[in-house]
C-alpha cells in the first residue's frame, strides 16, 4: 500500500493553507476549540496524510495492511478533522457541524459517532503513546509490516501514563512505532518551563532506549527529512521518538508563540485577518 496522494512541497503547502483556514473558521463559528495547537501541528498532518504514511481512504477499524494514526492531545482535533476531510475520508462541509450537538465531529476525537479516520477517543491526556505502542506490538504479532504513528503534547508529557510506556516500547523492542512530541514549549496555564518543567527531553527518551530525532516542524523541508530518517531507523529494534519544534499557532502572526492561543476562538474581525494571512490559490472553503 502507498499514500494516495504523495505530493509535492509546493503542493503541501497549499494543502496546509487550506486547512489553517478551516481550522480558524471552525472554532470561530461555535466560539469554541482549539487553535493554537492546530495551527502549529498542521504541516505535520498535512505530511503524513498527503505524502509520508502508506494508508487507504476506506476506512477499517483494523487498518490491517496500514499505517496507522493516533493522535494523543485530542483536544486539537480541528486539525485533524481538516486533514481527514482534505483527504477524502468524509465531505468537508461536514466540518460545518464542528462541535455542534449531534456531529461526528466532537470537540474531542470520539468512536461512538463513526467517523473515518478514527480509532480511538482521545483527549483525556497521557493515553495515546500506550495505545499506538499497544497497536504497534500488535502488528509485530500480525507480521503486518506496515507503521504506527502518534503525536503527543509536550505539556502532556506531565502524564505518568506517557512515561510507562515510553519504558515498555524499548525494552519489548516496539520498533515499527513513530511517536512525536510537540515541542511547542506551551500549554494551557503557561509556557511548560514555568508549568512543568520538563528539561532535556532528548537525553530522557534517549536514556529510555529511543531513537531520538529532532526536527523543524514548520519547514516542510527538514520535516519531511526526518519523517523519511524515522521510517529508514525503523525495524532496527527501537522505537523512534521525534521532538517536533513547533510555534503554537502558527501562520497567524497575531496567535504566533503564545499560550493564551491554546484554547481561545478568534471574533469576527480576528478571523478576517487570519484569513487574509492564509492565502491559497484556489480556496475550497467548506
Amino acid at each position: 500500500m502507498e499514500n494516495p496522494y504523495n505530493k509535492s512541497i509546493d503542493e503541501l503547502k497549499q494543502v496546509a493553507a487550506q486547512v489553517r483556514r478551516d481550522i480558524v473558521r471552525m472554532v470561530h463559528a461555535v466560539n469554541s476549540g482549539h487553535p493554537g495547537g492546530s495551527l502549529g501541528c498542521t504541516d505535520y498532518f498535512v505530511s503524513l496524510y498527503f505524502k509520508v504514511m502508506n494508508y487507504s481512504t476506506d476506512f477499517t477499524i483494523e487498518g490491517k495492511g496500514e499505517d496507522l494514526f493516533f493522535l494523543s492531545n485530542g483536544h486539537i482535533s480541528p486539525v485533524w478533522y481538516s486533514t481527514l476531510a482534505r483527504a477524502g475520508f468524509f465531505d468537508p462541509k461536514e466540518l460545518a457541524t464542528f462541535r455542534k450537538l449531534n456531529s461526528r465531529l466532537q470537540g474531542h476525537p470520539a468512536t461512538e459517532e463513526g467517523l473515518p479516520g478514527i480509532r480511538i477517543a482521545s483527549g483525556s491526556l497521557g493515553q495515546g503513546l500506550s495505545v499506538a505502542t499497544g497497536a504497534a506490538q500488535a502488528k509485530k504479532l500480525n507480521n503486518d509490516d506496515s507503521l504506527v504513528y502518534v503525536l503527543m503534547g509536550d505539556g502532556e508529557l506531565e502524564e505518568g501514563q506517557i512515561w510507562e510506556a515510553a519504558i515498555y516500547a524499548p525494552h519489548h523492542k516496539i520498533d515499527n512505532l513513530i511517536a512525536t512530541v510537540d515541542r511547542n514549549h506551551q500549554q494551557i496555564d503557561g509556557s511548560t518551563d514555568e508549568v512543568g518543567g520538563l528539561g532535556d527531553l532528548h537525553a530522557k527518551f534517549e536514556a529510555f532506549g529511543w531513537h531520538v530525532l529532532e526536527t523543524e516542524g514548520n519547514n516542510f523541508k527538514q520535516l519531511l527529512a526526518t519523517l523519511d530518517e524515522a521510517k529508514a531507523a525503523t525495524g532496527k529494534g527501537k522505537p523512534v521518538m521525534i521532538l517536533m519544534h513547533t510555534e503554537m499557532g502558527f501562520g497567524v502572526d497575531f496567535m504566533m508563540g503564545s499560550h493564551k492561543w491554546h484554547g481561545v476562538a478568534p471574533n469576527d474581525e480576528q478571523l478576517e485577518k487570519a484569513l487574509q494571512q492564509l492565502a491559497v490559490n484556489e480556496a475550497a472553503d467548506y
